[in-house]
């Protein structure tokens, strides 16, 4: 499923160089290396960039069925240190309702371990939201 159109006009994510490496309908994964000026003064993932990263996966898991969705709920529990080369957000949905939808993202590093939880709750529009309705 081509969601990239959704992510290119999303400026934060391009200024976080976060990228789209999968989408389906309910769910993403998207991807960000983890260079210096997106670490904290203790030298690991500053947490909202993490939380950033998280937070396109929803976006694009939730907007994958050309429905506008807007986040309405957000929580984060970080679990291990963001070391790495690069972080991995997947968005995975739980439910799905005509009005609100909840999505599970697990965040990881390039060791495949969990370093975040996040869990997201979109309100989901009347509203198309496709690349041709942007």
């Amino acid at each position: 499923m081509d969601m990239q159109w959704f992510v290119e006009r999303d400026a934060l994510a391009a200024h976080l160089g976060i990228r789209l490496l999968d989408a389906e309908p309910g769910y993403a994964k998207a991807a960000m290396d983890l260079t210096d000026n997106l670490k904290n003064g203790a030298g690991i993932a500053h947490g909202g960039a993490i939380f950033s990263l998280a937070d396109l996966a929803l976006a694009v898991a939730s907007n994958s069925y050309g429905k506008l969705c807007l986040a309405v709920s957000a929580t984060i529990s970080y679990i291990k240190p963001g070391i790495g080369k690069t972080l991995y957000a997947e968005a995975r949905e739980v439910s799905c309702g005509n009005k609100m939808a909840t999505y599970a993202i697990t965040i990881t590093n390039d060791a495949d371990e969990a370093i975040a939880a996040f869990q997201g709750t979109v309100y989901r529009k009347n509203t198309p939201y496709t690349k041709e309705t942007a």
